[in-house]
């Protein structure tokens, strides 16, 4: 949907025919309009829409939904490289599609160099929730640690459903179940949603060159938000209290 939504902001914005056409409520009313359309088919009052993209539309997302809220699951950034790495080394003869050319794949640093640009599988993410996290609207933002997630599930669980303000029901973190295997087969990296079915911590060490883990290691700027309304579900670093 956030593809979508930035696609019809795109058609009536300056540089468009309709720009002058289209007035500010028309707009709004043609946003909310693609949301009734896809969700059409559901029921369901609460809607759990999944793009790393709102955290950098918030403040339009918030006039076409004024009580709509986002969490966003966070996790140390050269932990996520590693995962990444793992799933193009599973895969080698398949020249995925997260890289645009040779030049780009050709090795770990170029890969993971491409996967961190600020318009990229990793970057883009990272820049937008920052934004997200000192905008006017930070409030409608939960940070949820994934460390703390796997840990400590139902608990965290518990919390999650206080911020959305709806009641909470048991989970079975024993039976997960969740695969995208036609979309990630369109990307060339097979699994890339493939889900353990217990929640639990998998520690492991890192396939990564040192030089190159300790490059992205620290950037969890989540754990220390001074002058941010945004709600966190984090894991505080040893020897820091509170």
């Amino acid at each position: 949907m956030a593809t979508l939504f930035d696609g019809m902001v795109g058609q009536v914005s300056a540089g468009s025919e309709l720009s002058t056409m289209v007035s500010t409520e028309q707009r709004e009313r043609l946003l909310k309009g693609l949301f009734d359309s896809y969700y059409g088919n559901h029921e369901e009052q609460i809607i759990f829409d999944t793009n790393r993209g709102w955290t950098a539309k918030l403040s339009a997302l918030l006039q076409v939904f004024p009580d709509a809220k986002i969490i966003c699951c966070v996790r140390e950034i050269a932990w996520i490289m590693d995962s990444i790495e793992r799933q193009f080394r599973a895969d080698a003869f398949e020249n995925t599609a997260l890289f645009n050319n040779p030049g780009e794949r050709a090795t770990v640093y170029t890969r993971l160099e491409a996967l961190a640009h600020a318009n990229r599988l990793v970057g883009f993410p990272y820049h937008a929730l920052r934004e997200a996290c000192w905008s006017d609207h930070a409030e409608h933002l939960l940070i949820v640690d994934y460390d703390l997630l796997v840990a400590q599930p139902a608990d965290t669980m518990k919390l999650l459903y206080q911020f959305i303000e709806e009641e909470p029901f048991e989970h079975d973190f024993d039976a997960v179940e969740y695969d995208a295997p036609a979309f990630d087969a369109q990307l060339g990296v097979r699994g890339l949603h493939t889900v353990h079915r217990k929640v639990e911590p998998r520690p492991r060490q890192t396939i990564l060159p040192p030089d190159l883990f300790e490059r992205y290691q620290n950037m969890a700027f989540w754990r220390d938000l001074k002058n941010c309304k945004a709600f966190r579900l984090v894991q505080q670093p040893a020897g820091t209290a509170g």
